[in-house]
Order: C-alpha cells, then sequence, then structure tokens
C-alpha cells in the first residue's frame, strides 16, 4: 500500500488525477467508514455516505484548499451520516450511537438551534472549542472520540486502555466541566 501524505494529495486532487480518490480511500477508508459505520449502526449506509464523501471532495478541491484533508474529509463523512442518520430517524437501526451520545449532552446543549440563532451557535462552537484547549490530552481524545466520532464506549475504552467505567466518568467529569466553563463564559 502506497502512503500519501496530504500535501501529495491534495496536489493530486487539484491536478484532478483520479488516483487521488483510491489514495484517499487508502489512507482514510476506514476511519471514515467507521465513523459513518458508528452513527448510522450500517456498514452498507457507511460505504455510502464515504463514496459521497469523496464524490464532494472531488467537487470541492479545487477551490477549496483544506489546511487538513484528514479533518476535511472525517467533517464531509460525519455530516452525510449525520444527514442520513436525521432522514431516517424514525428507525434506529441497531448499534447507532446517535440517540446515545446526543441524550449524553442534552442537559448542556439546546437542540432546539434555529437560524435566528446561528450567532449563539457559533459563539457556543468556539467556546466548545477553547474548552477543548483545557482538557488534558486523555480527556480531550475521549471525549472527542464520544461527542464527534460517536463511538461506543466500550471502543473507547478498548482504544485507550481502560476500563467502561473509567471511560464512562471521565465523560460524566468533562461534561461536568464544560457545562461549568459555558456558565462562566455566559454561553449557557
Amino acid at each position: 500500500m502506497i502512503q500519501h501524505n496530504e500535501k501529495q494529495l491534495l496536489r493530486l486532487l487539484n491536478q484532478r488525477d483520479e488516483h487521488a480518490l483510491k489514495a484517499l480511500e487508502q489512507e482514510y477508508g476506514t476511519l471514515c467508514r467507521s465513523i459513518a459505520a458508528d452513527i448510522l449502526g450500517s456498514s452498507e449506509d457507511a460505504e455510502e455516505c464515504f463514496n459521497d464523501a469523496l464524490l464532494r471532495v472531488w467537487n470541492t478541491v479545487p477551490p477549496v484548499m483544506p489546511e487538513c484533508l484528514r479533518a476535511y474529509l472525517v467533517t464531509i463523512v460525519r455530516r452525510a451520516a449525520l444527514d442520513r442518520y436525521r432522514a431516517e430517524h424514525a428507525q434506529r437501526r441497531g448499534g447507532s450511537q446517535v440517540p446515545d451520545t446526543i441524550n449524553e449532552l442534552a442537559e448542556i446543549l439546546s437542540s432546539g438551534e434555529t437560524v435566528e440563532r446561528e450567532l449563539d451557535r457559533r459563539a457556543l462552537r468556539d467556546g466548545i472549542m477553547r474548552f477543548l484547549q483545557t482538557l488534558s490530552p486523555e480527556a480531550k481524545t475521549v471525549f472527542l472520540q464520544r461527542y464527534w466520532m460517536m463511538r461506543p464506549v466500550s471502543e473507547i475504552a478498548k482504544a485507550e486502555g481502560m476500563g467502561n467505567s473509567k471511560v464512562k466518568m471521565l465523560l460524566l467529569r468533562t461534561r461536568n466541566r464544560l457545562r461549568d466553563y459555558l456558565m462562566k463564559e455566559g454561553l449557557l
């Protein structure tokens, strides 16, 4: 398997070289499919989201030149999976982490986002980004895996070499710190 760095991948995309798509799949396919599958609970739907994301990257790069191609692709996959989940939200299709992770943060974050609240949403996003900078690397990694990548607690525990109870306690403490931080910042 040929390893490509992000600059090479961006250059291939900029040159409209179709090898870029194969390279993206080799580099990030497993990660992206895993994120989508955790959200959707279906490997078939995850594959479709990944393919949609590859098409979107192909259609947007250029003119967009992301600073971090990995983050750009993961964000597109995550959004595609969440959009698909919302479209099918009446049926929970086994194993999806979305209801659990949303419920865990529901006490802290408002779920009634509207167009009128765009500035509040951006301020909240910026506040969360500042909060993440205050966390230890361990807490930040666990928090992002749970609430950004929507990984099950058991997978986080295994990946980080922790017990499930330690991960749950770390998440609880981090959510409490997030609430306190956002209140202090005047964002709640």
